[in-house]
């Protein structure tokens, strides 16, 4: 099976049901349709207050879930009743959600009181593993989206010249953050780090390096040294180029078969409209 997606296991059986686990944005919607399109069959449990309502009542009623996201023993309950062999989890939760408004159940309660450091890495790992001894198997969340990863090289024209040496440094700044489990990016400015994302996320960072009204700063956007890519991938679509945009950050370097591109045609489209420059290293 392993022409469907070259991220699926290379036992994955697509007769049995998926269970996507989702969030905020497009990303589970894009999932859920290329799975279809393939003849998988999907079921959902949609996050309260986060997955939308098109996602929501896209899918019959007895093939999904809306259930708060520290509700894990209903996740596992909701994954047993829909018959799922996988999960496969796509779309972001609020980061504060992980300090307010988790109102985490007994099961969710046992895993965190058991965790040492508590972040997403930490959090959805011990989730992976209930998973597995709830007869799920936790997918790749690039599943599918072979086609809407960054490419290495130049995904849109150059409008300016830029530097080999100052897309380098935004490289090593972004991968060292990551490695550090700070965040997955970063903007830059010729040699000099302006912004570093933190629990905040990309949004705010991008935003507050806009705050300075220069030029010529560099977005860039990567994974960690061991990535887990069952969770927590990395995505840039019309949203962020939005804020580029507002912000004044006319590139960006996104990490090539790991950063995925929402809406690829479309957010390549704009891109170049807005003459923002795109390259994966």
């Amino acid at each position: 099976m392993r022409a469907l997606s070259k991220f699926l296991p290379e036992n994955f059986d697509s007769s049995k049901p998926i269970g996507l686990i989702a969030g905020r944005g497009v990303y589970p919607k894009l999932i859920a349709d290329r799975a279809r399109s393939n003849g998988i069959e999907i079921r959902l449990i949609a996050f309260e207050g986060e997955a939308t309502d098109e996602l929501y009542y896209s899918f019959p009623e007895d093939q999904r879930a809306r259930i708060n996201v520290g509700k894990v023993g209903k996740w596992l309950k909701a994954l047993r009743r829909f018959n799922c062999g996988y999960t496969i989890a796509a779309g972001q939760v609020k980061p504060g959600k992980l300090f307010r408004g988790l109102t985490p159940d007994i099961k969710a309660a046992s895993l965190l009181v058991n965790l040492k450091r508590k972040n997403a890495h930490t959090i959805f790992r011990a989730i992976a593993d209930e998973l597995t001894a709830n007869g799920q198997t936790s997918l790749d969340a690039r599943a599918f989206l072979d086609e809407d990863l960054a490419t290495k090289g130049w995904m849109t024209p150059q409008f300016a010249k830029i530097e080999d040496t100052y897309l380098q440094h935004g490289i090593e700044i972004a991968t060292e953050m990551a490695r550090l489990d700070v965040g997955q990016g970063v903007v830059v400015r010729k040699g000099t780090v302006i912004a570093v994302e933190a629990f905040e996320g990309t949004d705010p960072m991008l935003k507050r390096a806009g705050g300075f009204k220069t030029d010529q700063l560099i977005f860039a956007k990567t994974v960690k040294y061991h990535q887990d890519y069952r969770f927590d991938v990395p995505v840039f679509g019309l949203r962020t180029l939005e804020i580029m945009k507002e912000a004044g950050i006319r590139a960006a370097i996104l990490k090539a078969d790991s950063v995925i591109i929402l809406e690829k045609e479309v957010t390549l489209s704009e891109a170049k409209k807005a003459k923002i420059q795109l390259f994966g290293f």
